[in-house]
């Protein structure tokens, strides 16, 4: 009689058992094709990047992931997303991913802000509205919040300049930057940059010249717009510092240019030199108040390792070479000057 019990319950358990198995086999499917099943599907077309803005919502994120294409099935997206704690843990930022990616490796990245740096670049600029046009279209900083600490004292104060010297802040080059660095976090960059390139060698430098860093770049700057000959700086920089030791006015073009605001002038005429500016160095002595530019490290450069030598004048080669003629005295540079001169006569250049 036992033995009639036991082979049942035998079938019983055995039954039970399949069941189990069969049960934990669905749910173990079900969990490796929501979570573990690659989902992330890239192509040719698509660098397979992603920006979520700051303050963006769990709501914004699934919009966001659903126009990219990207991510194959968005329904076991928001299931995984929402066994993972993810609509409470939304981080802005740019993210890569990756070809076959799992919603669980997704998810993992995007909780935990783990983005993938921009390579930001930006030349030398003349006014704030250029940088900030560049830097916004790179980044999240808000173009106009950069444009509008230009012209704040406060701002300006915080990282050591005035309105007129901030400029000199900001070193042409490449960085990098997380994509959701806001104008602050920008200008905080910016200055932690700027004191890493004045490393002591250039300081020394710029105070054997007798100039501070402000100093260096105003003249860099000046430089920069006379000649698009890197290897022609130093000589010109060496022109200015001449002068301005002799306590000769610079009579630099560039620099009644940025006064008349018109950066198109290509010949600058005598009416041009009346211009009330504190930026005319044909009216006043000494520096302008502040970098005309952003200049490029090669004219910090050239003025930190400027030229020594006898010139106070140069004007521009009539060849259009690109390169000047130097002079020692104003009647040899007169001569200079009218034979340029008279050659954009010729080629019917009058502004």
């Amino acid at each position: 009689m036992l033995k009639r019990t036991v082979k049942p319950l035998i079938f019983i358990l055995l039954a039970f058992m399949l069941l189990a198995l069969a049960v934990g086999g669905f749910f173990g499917y079900r969990i490796y094709s929501r979570m573990l099943k690659p989902n992330v599907a890239i192509g040719n077309e698509s660098k397979g990047v992603i920006y979520i803005p700051t303050g963006a919502t769990y709501t914004d994120v699934l919009e966001i992931f659903s126009e990219s294409g990207l991510v194959v099935d968005m329904e076991s997206f928001k299931w995984t997303s929402s066994r993972m704690g993810y609509p409470y843990s939304i981080r802005s930022g740019r993210y890569q991913l990756k070809e076959n990616q799992t919603n669980r490796e997704l998810i993992a990245v995007l909780r935990a802000g783990l983005q993938t740096p921009v390579r930001v670049t930006f030349t030398g600029f003349r006014v704030p509205s250029q940088l900030a046009g560049r830097i916004s279209k790179q980044i999240e900083a808000d173009s106009v919040a950069i444009v509008e600490a230009f012209s704040s004292k406060d701002i300006t104060a915080k990282y050591g300049f005035t309105p007129e010297t901030f400029i000199a802040m900001f070193i042409p080059n490449t960085y990098e930057f997380f994509w959701n660095t806001d104008a602050e976090g920008f200008f905080d960059r910016m200055k932690r940059e700027y004191e890493i390139f004045w490393s002591d060698e250039r300081d020394r430098k710029a105070g054997k010249i007798g100039l501070n860093r402000v100093g260096v770049s105003t003249i860099a700057s000046i430089v920069e717009e006379e000649t698009i000959k890197a290897d022609e700086r130093p000589k010109i920089a060496g022109v200015f510092i001449n002068r301005l030791n002799r306590g000769t006015p610079l009579q630099a073009c560039p620099t009644v240019k940025f006064a008349l605001g018109d950066f198109t002038i290509k010949r600058v005429l005598t009416k041009h030199l009346s211009v009330d500016s504190p930026y005319n160095t044909y009216k006043h002595r000494g520096l302008p108040p502040g970098p005309i530019n952003a200049p490029s490290i090669s004219s910090i450069n050239a003025v930190l390792n400027y030229e020594k030598h006898g010139y106070y004048y140069f004007s521009a080669n009539p060849d259009f070479s690109g390169y000047h003629i130097f002079s020692r005295t104003l009647s040899e540079h007169n001569r200079n000057a009218r034979v340029y001169q008279g050659k954009l006569n010729k080629e019917r250049i009058y502004r």
